[in-house]
Parts: C-alpha cells; sequence; structure tokens
C-alpha cells in the first residue's frame, strides 16, 4: 500500500518553499566539467550547493552522445543546468576556430546538442550559466564571438580575477523579460569569467540583459516551461547575492 498522502496541486510560487520541508526534490542533472588532462570529469561545489539551497538535488551526468542513454537521462531527470567550462566548439554554428579560440571537448558538445534538444522536445526546464548560454545559443541558430578581445572592441571587463562572487559590472534588464518580472530592477550588478560570448542571437531565443558594451547577458525561450541562461555566475555569488539565489529557486521551482 502507497503510504505517501496524495498532495495537492501548488503555485510555482509556493513550491520551493514545500521542497524545503519535504524529503523529496526535485532531480536536477548536471552537466559535469571536463578535465582532459586527467582524463576526469568534475563539478564546482556553487552548482550543486547554489541548487541544495533552492531545494532542489543536484546529480553530475555520465558524459555520453550515446542517444539512448540521453534519451533515459531527460526522460528520468526533473530538469538540467548546463553549466561552464571548455569553448563551444565554431563547429556547432558553422565557423572555423581562429588563433584565439580555446579547447573544446567534442564529447561534450555532442551530448548538450543531443541533450538540449531532448530536454526542448520533452519541455523540461533547463538553466544555462556561462557556457551554456553560449552552447544553447549555438545549437538553436546562434553564433558566438569565438574571442571577445580579438573580436569585439570594449572597455567592459568580462575576464576578472579572483575572487569570483564580487560584482564587476552593471547588466541592464529588458523591462518585458521575465528576469525583470523576478528580481524587479532594471540594473544588476554582477560577475564575469568569459571570452567568448553571444554573437548573433538564435532566432527562437530573447534576449533578457545586456553589458555596458552591448552584449546579450541572458536569454530566454518563449513558448517552453523554463528556458534560461545567463552570461555570468551566480554558482560563485549564491552565498551573498539574493538575484543569484532567486535565479537558482525560480529554475528549481519549475522542475516540481
Amino acid at each position: 500500500m502507497n503510504s505517501f498522502k496524495k498532495l495537492k496541486p501548488q503555485k510555482s510560487s509556493e513550491c520551493v518553499q514545500t521542497l524545503q520541508n519535504q524529503a523529496k526534490r526535485p532531480i536536477i542533472g548536471l552537466l559535469p566539467l571536463v578535465d582532459t588532462e586527467k582524463e576526469s570529469y568534475w563539478m564546482l561545489p556553487g552548482y550543486m550547493e547554489g541548487i541544495i539551497q533552492a531545494g532542489g538535488l543536484p546529480v553530475m551526468l555520465p558524459l555520453s552522445d550515446n542517444p539512448q542513454l540521453i534519451n533515459q537521462l531527460a526522460e528520468g531527470t526533473d530538469g538540467f543546468l548546463f553549466t561552464g567550462g571548455h569553448d563551444v566548439s565554431p563547429e556547432l554554428y558553422g565557423e572555423k576556430p581562429i588563433a584565439q579560440c580555446g579547447e573544446s571537448v567534442l564529447l561534450r558538445d555532442n551530448m548538450e546538442k543531443l541533450l538540449l534538444k531532448k530536454a526542448l522536445e520533452l519541455n523540461k526546464p533547463v538553466l544555462g550559466i556561462c557556457r551554456g548560454i553560449q552552447l544553447i545559443n549555438a545549437v538553436l541558430g546562434g553564433t558566438l564571438y569565438q574571442d571577445l578581445p580579438a573580436q569585439y572592441s570594449s572597455n567592459t571587463e568580462h575576464h576578472q580575477s579572483p575572487p569570483y562572487d564580487i560584482p564587476i559590472h552593471t547588466v541592464t534588464l529588458d523591462t518585458r523579460s521575465p528576469l525583470y518580472s523576478l528580481l524587479g530592477a532594471e540594473q544588476l550588478e554582477v560577475n564575469s569569467y568569459h571570452h567568448q560570448a553571444i554573437k548573433d542571437l538564435a532566432p527562437p531565443l530573447s534576449a533578457m540583459a545586456y553589458s555596458p558594451d552591448g552584449l546579450v547577458e541572458a536569454v530566454y525561450m518563449k513558448g517552453k516551461k523554463f528556458l534560461w541562461a545567463v552570461q555570468w555566475h551566480p554558482e560563485f555569488s549564491y552565498k551573498s547575492s539574493q538575484s543569484s539565489q532567486l535565479i537558482f529557486k525560480k529554475f528549481v521551482s519549475q522542475c516540481c
């Protein structure tokens, strides 16, 4: 006999508080970072801790481009966090790498391409961070600056030194965007650690925030349950930044 009580349907705004009071949490699949020298996968604690604090259960996924495995992962997981890491291969958006383009991991690119498409097909919630926003944009038909210093003249600092939780520049939010609705502010101070960025925005995506030099810093996809991505790093700032906490909580609430 099933001893669990049937829960009443809840609004998404109530979901996070309920999760914090229950043992059962939505399972969030985290895409692993790769150490090619050590032939290993790894994870920054901040990704997991930010998800746990928001009421989710983070699980690092195996790295594989096997379609059957990816389909099973997509069906058995409540949401996905596309993390930072290596450069996205220019092959994903039809370009050849320039000299300043960093190392790519083909297996990771292939897996994330397949998993993103399957997650969207199943309407599973997706959050992208740093490389995540770049990967999502490339897979959905956009392009990237392969190296900002070489391809985009700017006085805005995008590659800060430690500590990484300290804001280094502002972003301006589109007041029509769901990110503005969540945070209620037109300006947001963010950290920044990247040398690639969105060049041409993928047609299915809409911009939610811009850096002072005009780069797209946050996107979402209309018509899906939840697909958001940011260029900055809430996994470094979630302990002290209310906006970072709210982004994680919004994502986890959609995975209920």
